[in-house]
């Protein structure tokens, strides 16, 4: 008998563990968080490291690389066009950026009033949004065309100009156009999400500003604006994070030109890792775009907790 009681013993002993694990919460949600643990090794944490490791070897397409070091990196510091791709990327990301919150934060304010058709001019102002990125580009790539634009067509009509403008043929003109076709792309996600955090204000914290007396600016500066500040830090870092890094809009307006005039740190790394064939100096390219990215991140973080911190929480 003593040799069977031990068998069984042990198996209620497994079998109570068992269930007290899957009882448990902390147990429950561990195993919850197993698929997307896995799917970000697989699509997020693997590319990074091997981005990192081609990064400091001279892996060609179709070769085996050897390992460098740090020597794509110091040619890149000599690289002029390099140097001038960073400029771009961050004259890209910071007006079209400060821009699309302006813009996105009038919308916000204005569709949170009670208008007429309400419901259909927000869904009119999520549609650049909504269209595929490559569609709208291609769309503005119509609207800049030196031969066939509409812009300058209508101001030639209305005798403002004489011939048609080089949008995509000038530099200067290149980029703003790129930036403001960004603008264009990226003002519904700044204003739906403004939006919804406009809505969740308590209406009651705007009543009692009237009773006091409060003008309109008053109370968006300290009603409005401060419990609106942790949306914003997020809205911001997703806004900042997805300029920086455009691609498709770029390489389908301007591919990068004239003269690499409109290059972004991603489009360049993408010619010279697909195009070029050198994937390491690509690679390397990418993998200097990281800092930019986590200091955007850590800014919006620490913003997000001085908010908060003013607000009263602790976390």
């Amino acid at each position: 008998m003593a040799v069977i009681a031990e068998p069984v013993a042990a198996q209620l002993k497994r079998g109570s563990l068992w269930s007290r694990a899957f009882e448990s919460r902390n147990f429950l949600g561990a195993m919850f968080m197993v698929p997307a643990i896995a799917i970000l090794i697989l699509f997020l944490a693997y590319p990074l490291a091997l981005g990192f490791w081609l990064g400091m070897t001279d892996t060609k397409i179709g070769g085996v690389g050897r390992f460098i070091g740090f020597q794509n990196f110091v040619s890149l510091s000599k690289d002029s066009v390099f140097w001038l791709s960073v400029f771009n990327t961050i004259f890209y990301t910071v007006f079209a950026s400060i821009v699309k919150f302006a813009i996105g934060l009038y919308l916000a304010l204005l569709l949170n009033e009670r208008l007429p058709f309400k419901s259909m001019v927000r869904a009119i102002v999520l549609l650049p949004f909504v269209v595929p990125t490559v569609l709208s580009a291609i769309a503005f790539w119509w609207i800049y065309d030196s031969q066939f634009s509409i812009i300058s067509w209508v101001l030639i009509k209305a005798g403002l100009i004489t011939s048609y403008i080089e949008f995509l043929g000038e530099p200067w003109n290149a980029r703003w156009s790129v930036v403001l076709a960004n603008i264009w792309r990226g003002v519904p996600f700044v204003a739906i999400t403004l939006l919804a955090g406009l809505q969740t204000i308590s209406p009651s914290l705007y009543e009692a500003a009237n009773l006091d007396g409060a003008t309109n600016l008053q109370r968006f500066r300290h009603i409005t604006l401060p419990m609106l500040s942790p949306i914003i830090a997020v809205v911001m870092t997703f806004s900042v994070l997805m300029t920086f890094t455009d691609f498709q809009l770029i390489y389908t307006i301007t591919r990068g030109g004239p003269i690499n005039a409109t290059h972004l740190m991603a489009t360049l790394s993408f010619q010279r890792a697909i195009t070029g064939g050198n994937l390491g100096e690509g690679a390397a390219i990418s993998n200097a775009m990281i800092p930019f990215l986590v200091a955007a991140i850590l800014l919006s973080f620490f913003g997000l907790q001085r908010s908060r911190w003013q607000q009263g929480g602790r976390d």
